[in-house]
């Protein structure tokens, strides 16, 4: 998000962007275009694996949202832009899903009719659960400990250990006997959701997370050692180093490490310092940071899965709503690369309820598609990173990714990232190749304000809080991409204009 740095000189340059007037916030009107910049991109650089880590596993709300058929669109809609495996989200066991009980004796019931449903739905649409192994039942309960979410989950340690082990033992062998181990062993168990803030009350609060991992890997193992456990499902990239020491200690089982940032996140929080860290450039720092705990721990090849993201964690509409998602995703990648095995978005759909019933399409949500199915610019930014090779060739440029494809040719990604309080410039980018071998043409793909955002036409039909159907499929309509610009290369050479907060992908061929 927040490129104080995009004045600046580059001497290698970047790319270019045309001002786009933010929607709200966002970047102001263009004023003026920036002289040519000359990006150099040689086809024969240095080239290293480039796995598309970002588009792998998304975040959702809580689990009784599955069931709705507004979440499950979209989720097929995710799907077909993405290379989407994994879906992560909370409270599988809040009451609402009614899988525990207990008798007037205490002794525990279980039901896990919406548990296979929740399942069942996520295997049919060709995803498999990432399983995030909360909230506490309120009979199981150790006390009335209700967050501050709209659904008001309980974050209270278990009133009884035995209770809670056989809670998780018989939940994953029930999932054995639905699906198979075999398929169970392709999925993920994390255990809790940030307990080192207030979505866990146990106290201290790091020991008594200690304790429900140390029971909850167990009594998944118990049902089979191939199961993969992790956590500690930390905000701002807290614990890793202490979790891994202490599963080391005591010879616990862990398969991956978790944890979470947001790119709005204090720099106090994550790193313990007074620093002010731009927003584009928080959550690869607090990457790279966990990398290196990891890396510099007894267990160095431990995976790490970013188990939630996004460039707010907050409601603001000029950021996870706008077209600032585009070059914030795409830089993002850049500068995450080769430091995390996955990076879950939080989160792929507005069928979300944290903070009440969604009141109207655009209010800041964290998803790629808004309420009632209509894509929003970062669902736009994803479906064209998508196309990003699987090769990443050596670039000097902190606003440009140059990838090989399968068929031998390069994928570009250019942007100009402003942050959404700054008004921001066009800017335009001579982008010269070398060692292509023969002409060659660039189709060219673009997010921006004329390119993948509903917003204008969502404000000429006045900004309803309520969009008729008639309305919504408008909207829908107004973000389609259309037919790719196709451009000579002149000399070896093309120049692009793009605008402020501009995203574009090109395929040299």
């Amino acid at each position: 998000m927040i490129k104080r740095m995009i004045k600046r000189n580059r001497s290698v340059l970047l790319l270019v962007l045309s001002a786009i007037p933010g929607f709200t916030g966002g970047a102001g009107a263009q004023t003026s275009v920036k002289p040519s910049e000359v990006l150099v991109i040689d086809a024969s650089a240095p080239a290293h694996p480039f796995p598309h880590f970002w588009e792998h596993m998304f975040g959702s709300g809580r689990a009784n949202l599955t069931l709705r058929e507004s979440y499950r669109n979209d989720l097929r809609q995710a799907k077909q832009i993405t290379e989407l495996q994994y879906v992560r989200f909370h409270a599988i066991f809040l009451d609402d899903m009614g899988v525990y009980d207990e008798d007037s004796a205490g002794h525990p019931i279980y039901n896990f009719s919406y548990v296979d449903q929740v399942y069942d739905g996520l295997l049919q649409n060709g995803v498999r659960p990432f399983v995030e192994l909360s909230f506490m039942p309120t009979k199981l309960a150790s006390k009335n400990a209700l967050h501050a979410f709209w659904y008001q989950q309980n974050v209270a340690p278990p009133k009884d250990w035995a209770k809670w082990d056989d809670l998780i033992y018989q939940f994953t062998k029930h999932l054995v006997d639905r699906y198979g181990e075999n398929e169970v062993a392709k999925w993920y168990f994390e255990v809790w959701n940030e307990p080192n803030i207030d979505f866990w009350v146990g106290d201290p609060k790091q020991s008594t997370y200690w304790e429900l991992y140390d029971h909850s890997v167990a009594a998944v193992k118990r049902v089979s050692p191939r199961f993969r456990v992790g956590g500690p499902a930390t905000a701002q990239a807290a614990w890793a180093d202490a979790f891994i020491q202490h599963c080391v200690e005591k010879h616990v089982p862990v398969d991956f490490v978790s944890t979470h940032v947001y790119g709005n996140d204090s720099a106090k929080d994550v790193f313990g310092t007074d620093e002010n860290i731009p927003r584009d450039r928080m959550v690869c720092r607090a990457v790279k940071k966990v990398h290196d705990q990891i890396e510099a721990s007894a267990l160095p090849s431990l995976p790490l899965i970013w188990s939630e993201f996004n460039a707010s964690y907050k409601n603001e509409p000029e950021i996870t709503d706008s077209i600032y998602m585009g070059p914030w995703m795409a830089d993002t990648i850049r500068q995450c690369d080769g430091l995390v095995d996955e990076m879950s978005y939080w989160t792929f759909s507005d069928v979300f309820e944290e903070q009440g019933v969604v009141k109207k399409p655009f209010y800041g949500g964290y998803g790629l598609i808004a309420a009632g199915g209509i894509p929003k610019p970062a669902y736009a930014a994803f479906k064209l990173l998508h196309r990003l090779g699987r090769e990443r060739l050596a670039l000097d440029s902190d606003s440009a990714l140059v990838t090989r494809a399968a068929d031998g040719s390069l994928v570009l990604a250019l942007w100009n990232l402003i942050p959404p309080e700054q008004t921001g410039e066009a800017r335009t980018v001579v982008l010269r190749f070398k060692n292509l071998g023969r002409a060659h043409h660039a189709s060219i793909s673009r997010v921006d304000r004329d390119h993948g955002d509903p917003h204008p036409a969502y404000e000429r039909m006045g900004s309803p809080d309520y969009p008729t159907q008639a309305q919504l499929q408008q909207l829908r309509d107004s973000v389609q991409l259309g037919a790719q610009e196709v451009q000579e290369l002149k000399s070896g050479e093309l120049s692009l204009t793009l605008p402020a907060n501009g995203l574009a992908v090109i395929a040299i061929k």
